[in-house]
């Protein structure tokens, strides 16, 4: 299935059209006005057919009957709003049913527009017109915010909106940082060090995105990332150390690419912890960004400092260890007082593997 957020006009102001009607002449009819119109035109005699062509192709608008066999238009709808990739496209119910009731329960379904047979060509032209740049401006709007967050945390804004304050979630948080990174800095040109990081950060983003994490901080040579959020994930445990593991591999590899161009390699610590936190967006009405807060968080960034001081690269504590299937080995390091924490904490280490 094709992304609808990628718009299939390909002149401004039309649109890949779906009629669905399991009358022919109707079919027909729409067809010939709306291809006059410059739109292209696909049809369908019932609402399966119709869903089954919205699987293979990515139309930028449904004109939809609601009395047919095999699946009726409110089966369709329903379908329709119970797939998250076809929330957004958009819906004008066609029908010769004009009763109120009807109408009310298509829009509460998610239609775009109700009309009733016999139509008016003005009027219909002027609501598919109306329709489709609603369609556009919310394409438009989608892909700015992809520019400047996650598709996870783009998709959450446009369909929940944004508001300041948060929820509370299950979530493993994971934090990373170069070791010594101020001598490497110190030792090597300022363009030099913005190119190590821009490929550090690149190999990192992928190893976490390639298990469902959300990369939401990113200061200095140190990033944080979060783990069922704002997605939630049941393995969110395992998924955060996976993470790690493939984080880990590839700077071996990594520093392979170095030595050989004779510059200096890099290690890193990471720290995960996993539990209750408070995720959402925080700053103000103009500038804000999202992320996880609390004793969760707070705990994983203190075992990614305490790296550094068992000499292991990746730590974790005790709830994070008991979402862990058998095949990921983990190591005790004892109970631990970490700086700011009032009660001993379990730490763990995880050995690396290489990149499968």
């Amino acid at each position: 299935m094709r992304d609808h957020d990628e718009p299939g006009r390909s002149l401004k102001g039309t649109g890949y059209i779906l009629v669905v009607d399991d009358n022919r002449m109707n079919r027909l009819m729409l067809a010939r006005g709306l291809e006059q119109q410059g739109h292209r035109v696909a049809v369908a005699e019932h609402g399966r057919q119709a869903l089954e062509m919205v699987v293979e192709q990515d139309f930028d608008l449904i004109l939809l009957d609601i009395e047919m066999p095999e699946m009726n238009g409110y089966q369709v709808l329903e379908r329709l709003a119970g797939e998250v990739h076809w929330r957004d496209l958009p819906v004008i119910m066609i029908s010769a049913v004009e009763e109120i009731d009807s109408v009310v329960r298509c829009i509460e379904m998610g239609a775009e527009d109700y009309l009733t047979k016999p139509f008016n060509p003005v009027v219909l032209k002027a609501r598919v017109d109306a329709t489709l740049e609603k369609k556009r401006l919310r394409d438009e709007q989608r892909a700015l915010f992809r520019k400047f967050a996650s598709d996870e945390v783009a998709d959450e804004l446009l369909n929940s909106g944004f508001s300041l304050g948060g929820r509370v979630v299950e979530a493993s948080a994971l934090f990373c940082d170069i070791r010594s990174f101020t001598a490497i800095a110190e030792s090597q040109s300022p363009q030099d060090t913005i190119e190590l990081l821009n490929a550090y950060y690149g190999l990192m983003i992928d190893a976490i995105s390639a298990e469902g994490g959300l990369v939401n901080q990113m200061e200095g040579d140190g990033l944080m990332s979060i783990f069922g959020a704002p997605l939630a994930l049941e393995d969110h445990r395992q998924r955060a150390v996976l993470a790690a593991q493939k984080m880990i591999a590839l700077i071996v590899e990594f520093n392979q690419e170095q030595v050989r161009l004779q510059r200096p390699p890099i290690h890193i610590g990471i720290g995960i912890a996993s539990g209750p936190m408070i995720a959402g967006y925080v700053g103000t009405q103009r500038r804000a960004s999202y992320t996880c807060v609390g004793d969760t968080v707070n705990l994983a960034a203190r075992l990614e400092a305490h790296t550094k001081v068992v000499g292991q690269p990746i730590l974790i504590e005790e709830n994070t260890r008991l979402g862990l299937d058998q095949q990921i080995e983990v190591v005790p390091e004892g109970a631990v007082r970490l700086k700011g924490m009032t009660r001993d904490v379990k730490v763990f280490s995880v050995p690396v593997k290489k990149v499968g």
